[in-house]
């Protein structure tokens, strides 16, 4: 038993050793969560993750959590009967749909993550982006085109934003008295409208504006993966573009690629995809040597 406890500590002292010169480098640093997934419903995984983000503040570095909620609103949805159908991962949100967007994304979701962080010792505020002006946006037209022979297709998505300018006073304030933001992705147009925007696009545009370090887009799968199923460990821009083009890169994969890109092209050092169904995916990204997801790189 002796000889097992000590195993088991030196063990731990290996790890803390690992993530030492981590620590010292990211301490200070802004980083952008996008939160989403199956990691939003299992409840082992949700407390996982408000200890991992706790842990982060505690130790120096900065944390900002924008969430998303699909599997929340479409339950919300069948239970009123409303139907949503989803184009390039956007939801066609026409009025009702937008009210229950923004009571599940605004209310219910933002508030309980809060909640969890605040019982894990640290100080959490909910947002939308209609708070201090924090999400500007504008009406989202949809450009599809499924056969390269035919004219592109313009879709009307309703009420579905694409963000114009983040005003990021408001974050930099709470994040200098200690707290926590956790940001639910609704805009605000120029008139007062309200805006439903993916969680992933918003993510990119708040890293931007906060030149974060980091930029973690949390997802279902490991990252991503080539022909035999492995993981790749870091893509490029060109590398993406191909393998979108022979569609061995697909679904809700592609603009979480061109949001990372963009994100990169706008100042943000890093962005990962990783599985938040793994325990302790943030940590195990962001503490170990080889990281656990796909990094996006523009070359």
């Amino acid at each position: 038993m002796q000889n097992s406890n000590t195993s088991l500590k030196s063990n731990v002292a290996e790890i803390l050793i690992e993530a030492l010169p981590y620590i010292r480098r990211f301490a200070g640093m802004t980083v952008v969560i996008k939160y989403g997934g199956h990691a939003m419903v299992d409840e082992q995984l949700k407390e996982d993750f408000a200890r991992d983000v706790s842990l982060l503040k505690f130790i120096g570095i900065h944390p900002v959590i924008v969430h998303g909620g699909g599997p929340q609103i479409n339950s919300v949805l069948a239970l009123m009967g409303i139907r949503s159908t989803f184009v390039r991962g956007m939801r066609m949100t026409d009025g009702p749909t937008m009210d229950v967007v923004e009571m599940v994304l605004g209310g219910k979701i933002n508030k309980s993550i809060v909640s969890l962080l605040n019982r894990q010792g640290v100080r959490a505020v909910g947002l939308s982006g209609k708070d201090g002006g924090l999400i500007q946006a504008a009406k989202m037209q949809i450009v599809f085109q499924e056969d390269a022979t035919k004219p592109p297709e313009i879709i009307d998505p309703g009420m579905v934003g694409q963000v114009t300018a983040i005003h990021p006073a408001l974050l930099d304030t709470l994040t200098r008295e200690g707290f926590i933001p956790v940001i639910a992705p609704i805009g605000v147009g120029v008139e007062g409208e309200t805006y439903n925007i993916n969680a992933d696009l918003v993510a990119c545009h708040v890293a931007m504006a906060l030149n974060a370090g980091r930029l973690i887009l949390m997802t279902d799968v490991d990252g991503v993966l080539d022909q035999a199923g492995h993981l790749i460990s870091s893509i490029d821009a060109e590398q993406a573009a191909a393998m979108i083009a022979d569609q061995r890169i697909t679904g809700g994969m592609i603009p979480k690629i061109e949001y990372a890109l963009e994100a990169l092209k706008g100042g943000v050092k890093k962005v990962p995809i990783i599985n938040g169904k793994r325990r302790h995916s943030i940590l195990l990204e962001l503490f170990t040597d080889k990281g656990i997801g796909t990094e996006v790189t523009l070359r």
